[in-house]
């Protein structure tokens, strides 16, 4: 990669929404419209403007929709391809069976056999800055960056623990690094897992691409080999994981700047 460079990006938008419904039964959760836009049109628009080029979106709910609506990415200066599951294997493939299957897809990108960036197609993040030199470090060889980001299966942006979740996902010490939440050193902070991260492939090693397979276990077994790192992140960020949070949103009068 060079210094105007970041890694590909996949977009998890494969999901059902189900406490999205009834909004979700015509239209699938990425797809629906925060302040005059698609939610997932908000992280295309994030990515192109902070060097990233390669896009892959997952789907499977309602996936004949999104290529009409969003097409191969020119209108945003990026290259979008599409992992289908639903069409490929009868139905979603859950979070990391779905980044096992996209796998090919980002290999072929620029730096994608390396690295990538991970985010939910169902978040609300007007401010995040997906930055090319924390992408360009964890993509780097041990040794020649900063070897506790090269070390990694996984780097996650962590935010402060919203109402829905208030126990948070996991514990994050000053060092930047993420552990369980019962076996973090006394006092230790929680967070909650915004759902962006970069990734190496060897986060889902052992998924057979097609199957389905949930994330937690992989997060499980890197936190179990202190292999999983965190930052935190406390600009505006909102799981549209309900009509309210959506409407929400709607009614707010303006973003921060974009």
């Amino acid at each position: 990669m060079t210094a105007a460079t970041n890694l590909p990006a996949l977009i998890l938008a494969a999901g059902r929404g189900e406490r999205m419904r009834p909004l979700t039964d015509t239209c699938p959760k990425p797809l629906l419209a925060v302040q005059g836009k698609p939610l997932i049109v908000w992280h295309l628009e994030a990515l192109a403007r902070d060097g990233v080029r390669d896009v892959v979106i997952n789907t499977a709910h309602l996936e004949e929709q999104f290529e009409p609506a969003l097409g191969d990415g020119r209108q945003w200066g990026l290259r979008i391809r599409y992992s289908h599951e639903r069409a490929d294997h009868g139905a979603a493939l859950e979070t990391a069976g779905g980044i096992a299957k996209a796998l090919p897809l980002l290999a072929q990108a620029p730096g994608g056999e390396q690295a990538f960036w991970v985010l939910a197609g169902d978040v609300f993040v007007p401010g995040f800055r997906f930055d090319a030199q924390a992408a360009r470090d964890f993509a780097a060889p041990q040794g020649a960056a900063r070897d506790d980001l090269a070390h990694d299966l996984a780097h996650l942006w962590m935010v402060p623990n919203p109402p829905h979740v208030p126990q948070g996902d996991f514990a994050l010490d000053a060092q930047g690094r993420l552990h369980h939440k019962h076996a973090a050193p006394p006092g230790t902070p929680t967070a909650t897992y915004s759902t962006i991260g970069l990734y190496r492939p060897a986060m889902v090693a052992g998924i057979t691409p097609g199957t389905a397979a949930a994330l937690r276990p992989c997060f499980d077994r890197a936190l179990d080999q202190g292999r999983l790192g965190g930052r935190l992140y406390t600009g505006p960020w909102t799981d549209v994981g309900t009509p309210e949070r959506l409407a929400g949103l709607n009614a707010a009068q303006s973003v921060p700047p974009h």
